[in-house]
C-alpha cells in the first residue's frame, strides 16, 4: 500500500498540471439519414475526458489539453468511429451508421476499447440484455454468452468457465480489483459478487494476464458497477420479483443524487428462496451407473439377491422422492455506499459494500462423521440435516481518474480496494470449517500522452491476500500470497490497421503461514503435526511474465479481422502448491503439487518435494471475423491454445482414510487372498467385494496436482439478422476440444451448443425466446461417466408503460419450458443435482 502511495504522490510531484491554450473541437452527429443522435459519447483518446452530445446531436470539446489529435464517438445501435483530427480545423460533422452487434465501451482496460475494437474477443452484457438473464449466481448469468459455461454446484452456486477454464485460472474482479473470495479454490464457495444491482459485466475470453497478472490466464469477469459515482445523476432504479420454481422472492434497489461537486450513491438488494424443484430424482441416474457397474462383477445368486433388493430400495426412493433439491434454499442481501468529489480533470471517491449470503449445500455431507464433543443424541438430532454455509464479505473501494495537460502524461487512473471475506460451513449448528481471506489491492494506470501516433498505459499494480482455512475440511494451510507486476500497453492506428503490443512482468511470492486462531481451533495432537507439516512448507517464489501482440484491420467498410498471440505465464495458487487435506466441494482428498507420491510395500506415502515447482505457460493464438454493419451482422472467433505445464488434480488410485493415511488399492491383494483360502474362495470374494465397497464409501479418493502438457482449442460463432425494425434473429454455436499431450482429456470440459434467439418489438412490449442445446459428452477424463444432451428453451416478456412521470415495465420469465431432467457436464454435482425444474418468474421494474 506504502508504494502505492509514494508512486502516486512522485507521479503528480514530477508531472504536474501544465496549463496549456485550450484546443476547441466542435460538431454533430447524426445517422445516415441525417437525424441528430442524441446522448452520444465523445471521448478524448489518451484521456479521460468524455462529453455526450445535446438533443440536436451537437458537442463541444474546449479543454486546457497539449493538443486533441483523436476522438472516439459511440451511441447505442450505432458503430463506433474513431475521428483523426485535421491540423486548424475546429468543426466536424460526423455520420454513424446502424449496427445490428452493440458496439459497448470496456472499463475492463486502461486504454479505450469496445467489443469489436480488440484483437482478443470480449463479450459485454448489460442493459436490458443484462435484465434478462440476471440470476441468483454469477455463474448462471453467463452460462448462456460465447464460450462461457457454469460450474453449475447447484443452484445456489456457480462460477464462469470460460473455454473450459475456471478456478485459478479465471479471474472475477469488481471495477477492475480481484473480487477477494473463495470462490477460485473451491465450487461449492459462491462468488461473492451481486448482479441484480450492477451496470456490465465484462468477459475477456483467452489470456488476460497483460491487464490483470497471472490469475487471469484464462480470462477476466469483470463487474462494472456505480458504486464510485463518476458524475452528479438523479436516478432512481428498483425490481421486485418472485419465481415459481423455490418460492424465489427478490427486491432490489439502485439509487443516485449529489450537489455541487459531490455525488452519492446508494444500492441494496434482498433475495430468498426454498428447496429448488427438479424434474426428476437426481441420484437416480447415479444410483443406475452404479448399479450396472456393479452388476458386472456380480456372479452369485447372494449377489443377485443383493440386486433386487437395491432395486426395491431404489424403486420406493423414487416413489418417496418429493419433488425437490434438497438443502438448495438459501438467503442472500447486501448494499453498498459510495460517494466522489468531482473535479475539472476528474474525480476521486470511496465506498464501502457488505455482503451476506447462508445457503445450503447440495450433496454436501458428512454422513456418519462425528464433531468432537458430541453426543449420539446431538448427531442423531442433526444426522439428516445438509450442510450450510454462511458467507459474508465487507468491501472498501477507493477510485479515482485524473486527465493532465502534461508533455508526458495524459491522466492517471488508481484503484484501491480492502477486503474482508470469510466462510462457513455449518452442520447442525456446529461451525465445522472456515475460511477466511483478508486481502488488499492496489493499482495505477499512467495514460501516457501520444507519442509519434502511439497511445499507451503503463499500470502497476499489487495484491495481497491472507488466506486461512480452519476446521476438518481444511484441505490447504494457512498462507500468505503477494504479487508485484509492472505492464505496458501501447497501440497504433496505420491507416484502417490498429497495432496493439503489451508486456508485463510479475514477482509472485506462496508462503506458508501460522495463524494463533487457526492453532485454538485443533487439539494439540493435531496442532503439533499441522505445526510440523507446516514448518517443512517453504515460501515459493514465482517470476512470471507475459507478452502479446495483435492487430485489428478494418478491410473495408463495416468488416475488421482480428488476430493475436499472446504468452502467458502462470504461477500456481496457494491451493495447487500446498493442499493436503480432504476437499469436500469436490469429494476428494487434495494434496498439492509440492508433494510427491512414492509407494512403500502395500502403502502409499506423499512427502515434500525439493523440486523447483514451474510456471504454466499458455501460447495462445486467436483469429476474429466480425461484419457490424447493415441488416446482417455476424463474429466468428478461433483459438489455439497450447499450456505447457498445467497443473491439474490427477487420481493417484489412493484412497484417505479417516485419519488420513493412505491406503493403495491393489488388485492384486485380492487375487493372493484368493489363493491363500481357495478353500474359500466364493466366501472370500465376496467379503473381499463388500470390503472394497465399504472402502470406496468411507475413504475419499486421493488426488494430487500434478503438472503436463495441454492442448484447447475450439470455435465460437455468432449470427444476428435485423430481419426487420421489429424483429432480430440471432443464431450462436461454440466448440471447445481440452487433452493432455501425453493422452486423455482434461475434466468437466463442456460439451459443443448450438442455439438462437428471436426478439420481436411491438409498440411497448418486448418478446425474446432462447433455445439452447447442448450435445452429449462423451470426450471423457478418466473416472468421468458420459452426459446425456438436453434442450433448454426459455422467454422473456417485458411490457413498459409510464405512470405519474416514472417509467415502469413488467416482466415474466419462463426458463425450461420444456422440463428438462439436464445434467451439466462441468459440474462436481453432476450425479447428484439437475437444473431447476419449468418456472415462471413475474416482477416489475421502475425507474425515474
Amino acid at each position: 500500500m506504502n508504494k502505492f502511495v509514494v508512486s502516486s504522490v512522485l507521479t503528480l510531484a514530477l508531472f504536474p498540471h501544465i496549463s496549456s491554450a485550450a484546443h476547441k473541437v466542435m460538431g454533430t452527429i447524426t445517422d445516415k439519414s441525417g437525424n441528430p443522435v442524441a446522448n452520444a459519447k465523445i471521448e478524448v483518446h489518451g484521456s479521460n475526458l468524455n462529453i455526450r452530445t445535446d438533443e440536436n446531436g451537437k458537442f463541444v470539446v474546449e479543454e486546457q489539453m497539449n493538443h486533441v489529435d483523436e476522438l472516439h464517438v459511440s451511441a447505442k445501435g450505432f458503430n463506433h468511429q474513431s475521428i483523426k483530427l485535421q491540423q486548424d480545423k475546429i468543426e466536424y460533422n460526423i455520420v454513424l451508421t446502424s449496427s445490428p452487434i452493440e458496439h459497448i465501451d470496456v472499463y475492463a482496460t486502461p486504454l479505450h476499447g469496445s467489443t469489436l475494437e480488440s484483437a482478443t474477443p470480449i463479450t459485454v452484457l448489460s442493459d436490458e440484455d443484462l435484465k434478462n438473464k440476471h440470476a441468483s449466481t454469477l455463474g448462471e448469468t453467463l452460462k448462456s454468452e460465447l464460450g462461457v459455461h457454469s460450474s453449475y454446484y447447484g443452484p445456489v452456486s456457480s462460477s464462469p468457465i470460460i473455454r473450459g477454464l475456471d478456478g485459478p485460472r479465471v479471474m472475477i474482479a469488481t471495477n477492475g480489483l480481484d473480487v477477494g473470495d473463495a470462490s477460485r479454490v473451491g465450487p461449492d464457495h459462491v462468488v461473492a459478487t451481486e448482479t441484480s444491482t450492477v451496470k456490465q459485466i465484462e468477459v475477456l475470453r483467452g489470456p488476460a494476464t497483460l491487464f490483470y497478472g497471472s490469475g487471469a490466464i484464462g480470462g477476466v469477469v469483470n463487474i462494472v458497477d456505480n458504486r464510485v459515482p463518476q458524475e452528479i445523476e438523479e436516478s432512481l432504479e428498483f425490481q421486485i420479483s418472485h419465481g415459481s420454481v423455490a418460492e424465489e422472492k427478490e427486491a432490489s434497489v439502485n439509487f443516485n443524487t449529489g450537489f455541487d461537486n459531490i455525488a452519492f450513491h446508494f444500492d441494496g438488494f434482498w433475495r430468498e428462496n426454498e428447496n429448488f424443484d427438479v424434474p426428476a430424482n437426481p441420484n437416480l441416474e447415479a444410483e443406475h451407473e452404479e448399479h450396472e457397474e456393479h452388476e458386472e462383477h456380480e456372479e452369485h445368486e447372494e449377489h443377485e439377491e443383493h440386486e433386487e433388493h437395491e432395486e426395491h430400495e431404489e424403486h420406493e426412493e423414487h416413489e418417496e422422492f418429493n419433488g425437490k433439491l434438497e438443502n438448495s434454499a438459501s438467503e442472500t442481501s447486501g448494499f453498498t455506499l459510495g460517494s466522489s468529489y468531482l473535479l475539472d480533470n476528474g474525480f476521486v471517491g470511496v465506498s464501502y459494500g457488505q455482503l451476506n449470503r447462508t445457503y445450503g449445500i447440495p450433496g454436501h455431507s458428512h454422513g456418519d462423521e462425528h464433531h468432537e464433543g458430541e453426543t449420539e443424541a446431538e448427531h442423531a438430532a442433526h444426522g439428516d440435516e445438509g450442510v450450510k454455509a454462511e458467507m459474508t464479505q465487507h468491501r472498501a473501494q477507493i477510485l479515482s481518474e485524473l486527465s493532465f495537460a502534461n508533455p508526458l502524461i495524459s491522466g492517471l487512473n488508481s484503484k484501491f480496494a480492502f477486503t474482508d471475506y470469510e466462510h462457513k460451513e455449518i452442520e447442525g449448528g456446529i461451525v465445522g470449517t472456515t475460511f477466511k481471506n483478508k486481502s488488499w489491492q492496489a493499482r495505477a494506470d499512467l495514460l501516457l500522452t501520444e507519442f509519434a501516433g502511439w497511445h499507451g498505459a503503463l499500470t502497476f499494480d499489487h495484491k495481497f491476500s491472507d488466506f486461512e482455512a480452519i476446521g476438518a475440511e481444511a484441505f490447504t494451510p494457512p498462507s500468505e500470497s503477494t504479487s508485484s507486476s509492472v505492464g505496458l500497453l501501447t497501440e497504433k492506428h496505420f491507416g484502417p490497421v490498429l497495432v496493439q503490443f503489451g508486456v508485463r512482468t510479475e514477482r509472485v511470492e506462496l508462503e506458508p503461514s501460522h495463524h494463533e486462531e487457526h492453532a485454538e481451533n485443533m487439539d494439540d495432537h493435531d496442532h503439533d503435526d499441522e505445526h510440523e507439516e507446516a514448518a517443512e512448507l517453504t515460501k515459493q517464489t514465482f517470476s512470471p511474465s507475459s507478452i502479446s501482440a495483435g492487430l485489428v484491420w478494418d478491410f473495408t467498410p463495416g468488416y475488421n479481422v482480428g488476430i493475436s498471440y499472446t504468452r502467458s505465464e502462470r504461477a500456481p495458487s496457494a491451493s495447487e502448491v500446498f493442499s493436503n487435506g480432504p476437499h469436500i466441494g469436490t469429494n476428494s482428498f487434495e494434496i498439492g503439487a509440492l508433494y510427491h507420491k512414492h509407494v512403500e510395500g502395500e502403502e502409499a506415502h506423499f512427502d515434500l518435494s525439493s523440486e523447483k515447482l514451474p510456471l504454466e505457460a499458455a501460447n495462445n493464438l486467436e483469429l476474429s471475423f466480425r461484419k457490424y454493419e447493415g441488416d446482417i451482422g455476424f463474429v466468428a472467433n478461433i483459438f489455439y491454445n497450447k499450456i505447457d505445464n498445467y497443473y491439474y488434480l490427477e487420481n493417484t488410485g489412493v484412497f484417505a482414510d479417516s485419519d488420513h493415511a493412505h491406503e493403495e488399492h491393489e488388485e492384486h491383494e485380492e487375487h493372493e487372498e484368493h489363493e491363500e483360502h481357495e478353500e474359500h474362495e466364493e466366501h472370500e470374494e465376496h467379503e473381499e467385494h463388500e470390503e472394497h465397497e465399504e472402502h470406496n464409501e468411507s475413504g475419499l479418493p486421493v488426488y494430487l496436482f500434478t503438472t503436463g502438457d495441454a492442448t484447447i482449442y475450439g470455435f465460437e460463432g455468432q449470427v444476428i439478422w435485423q430481419t426487420a425494425a421489429d424483429l432480430k434473429l440471432t443464431a450462436q454455436t461454440d466448440f471447445i476440444r481440452a487433452k493432455l499431450d501425453n493422452g486423455g482429456n482434461l475434466p468437466r470440459i463442456p460439451p459443443v451448443r448450438l442455439g438462437g434467439n428471436v426478439e420481436y418489438t411491438m409498440d411497448s412490449a418486448t418478446l425474446n425466446v432462447s433455445v439452447m442445446h447442448h450435445f452429449k459428452q462423451d470426450k471423457l477424463a478418466q473416472l468421468e461417466t458420459e452426459t446425456k444432451g438436453y434442450t433448454i428453451i426459455d422467454a422473456t416478456y417485458n411490457h413498459d408503460f409510464s405512470y405519474s412521470g416514472m417509467d415502469f415495465t413488467a416482466f415474466v420469465k419462463a426458463k425450461n419450458l420444456l422440463d428438462e431432467e439436464a445434467r451439466i457436464h462441468s459440474s462436481f454435482l453432476k450425479n447428484t443435482t439437475l437444473l431447476p425444474s419449468r418456472s415462471f418468474e413475474i416482477g416489475l421494474r421502475g425507474q425515474f
